[in-house]
């Protein structure tokens, strides 16, 4: 085995619902969107008006600073929406899919024999640029950066997260191709970071890479976690990363010649009926996958997973980079002295509740309630116990509080992105926004330094 990276620290969160490793096939969504929030940065610049017809690939906006980097329809069919918020923000593009689901054609090639700006011009040119981030700030890469490296996690250690094993098993010539076209794109090496609990059917046998093991409690399938133990950015330093399905999908171009927005997701949580997978397709419409999947019609629907995932309603679309929904009890109650009841059914990670007394094994149904309001940093260990990364959390997010860039570059701010402390605001005793103060204190960053 190659290297294995033991973290002690982090947390992982025993919560019902998780997925059986049942495939089923659904009728694709009669709607699809894509929404600019998806991409943290972007300021959208539309390329189509309603009642266009588009198919799969088609830009439907571009990044106003960077308009070579398409956002593109994930199928064929008739624009029939822009959605705006407040002062005409652009919040989502609606495309009403057709039967025949038809694809812009990209010519077919094996990466071996292209160079990187014939590469580059083809994932600028199909809308899959987006798929590859960058690191530090976690937004989407800039085709004129050179990275140093490129890390792939091949796990996802969240909670209720589907198993790559089970979604990516069919798809071993996808990956290496995709993997083929990355290397392209970097003097330095791609790090593949595997989990020693999975399988690793077709991620252990990948050519041209150096695979990591990581061996340890979520947040350990985090890319970031997997950069700070590997090869820790300094200032001034690039790397980028991508998602599995990512490199899926830029394999299927190369392979295909066709823009195909497909994939496995799955279906998770205390309030789905019998949590499994299913295939669904990027920005597609929740609303078929949750009509008849659920216990209950009044829970927390989730697109992503309970600690980063975001809100949605069952007419929401499916985000460009999450690979599940979770839908848990809506938490909108108050409890009388819900913190002075011994809590035998409840979990905590600080062992308020006596529910440690039980076996460990026990799976808990999780709700949305926070159980508190907002207030003062207690300075306790709390986030420590749950961060395995060599910064000081508190101290970080006190200095972006007060905007202070030179303590925010001395304390870490270029290793983490949100989902990185994600559990620090689930332990959180004061019950701070954790994730929004960071991605507050990046944007401070990119807006003084670039």
């Amino acid at each position: 085995m190659s290297n294995v990276i033991k973290l002690k620290k982090g947390l992982d969160i025993p919560i019902k619902g998780e997925p059986a490793d049942i495939l089923e096939n659904i009728p694709m969504p009669e709607t699809f969107a894509i929404k600019p929030a998806d991409f943290q940065g972007l300021v959208p610049k539309l390329r189509v008006k309603v009642g266009d017809k588009v198919k799969g690939g088609t830009a439907l906006f571009v990044d106003k600073y960077l308009p070579e980097i398409q956002y593109v329809s994930p199928v064929s069919g008739e624009v029939v929406a822009i959605n705006r918020g407040e002062r005409r923000k652009i919040l989502e593009v609606v495309v009403k899919a057709d039967q025949d689901n038809l694809s812009e054609d990209f010519p077919k090639a094996d990466p071996k024999e292209l160079s990187d700006g014939d590469i580059k011009g083809e994932l600028l040119r199909s809308g899959l640029w987006p798929a590859i981030k960058s690191r530090p700030y976690g937004i989407v890469a800039k085709p004129a950066d050179q990275p140093k490296a490129i890390f792939i996690s091949c796990f996802d250690s969240s909670p209720l997260a589907p198993d790559f094993d089970f979604v990516f098993k069919d798809e071993s010539e996808a990956w290496q191709t995709g993997i083929n076209a990355l290397k392209k794109l970097t003097s330095g090496k791609i790090y593949l970071g595997l989990s020693v609990k999975k399988e690793n059917i077709i991620f252990a046998k990948t050519e041209g890479v150096e695979i990591n093991y990581f061996d340890g409690p979520h947040p350990s399938g985090n890319v970031g976690i997997q950069i700070h133990a590997i090869l820790p950015l300094n200032k001034g330093e690039i790397v980028w990363t991508l998602q599995p399905q990512g490199v899926i999908m830029i394999g299927r171009l190369f392979l295909t010649g066709k823009y195909d927005a497909s994939r496995i997701i799955a279906l998770v949580g205390s309030e789905v009926k019998d949590p499994r997978y299913y295939q669904f397709w990027m920005g597609g419409c929740l609303c078929g996958l949750l009509k008849t999947k659920l216990s209950k019609q009044k829970g927390r629907v989730i697109s992503g997973n309970v600690l980063t995932g975001t809100t949605s309603g069952s007419e929401d679309f499916l985000g460009f980079y999450d690979n599940m929904v979770s839908v848990i009890p809506e938490g909108n109650y108050y409890e009388m002295f819900g913190w002075a009841l011994p809590g035998f059914d409840k979990y905590s990670p600080s062992r308020t509740f006596f529910s440690w007394l039980r076996s460990g094994r026990n799976k808990y149904v999780f709700n949305s309630n926070t159980h508190g309001e907002e207030r003062a940093f207690v300075l306790t260990d709390e986030y420590d116990k749950v961060l395995p990364m060599d910064i000081l959390p508190v101290y970080l997010l006190k200095a972006i509080l007060v905007n202070d860039i030179e303590a925010m570059e001395q304390l870490g701010i270029y290793e983490v992105i949100e989902e990185d402390l994600a559990l620090c605001e689930y332990v959180c005793t004061s019950k701070i926004n954790v994730q929004s103060i960071v991605r507050k204190g990046i944007n401070s960053m990119i807006k003084e330094l670039g």
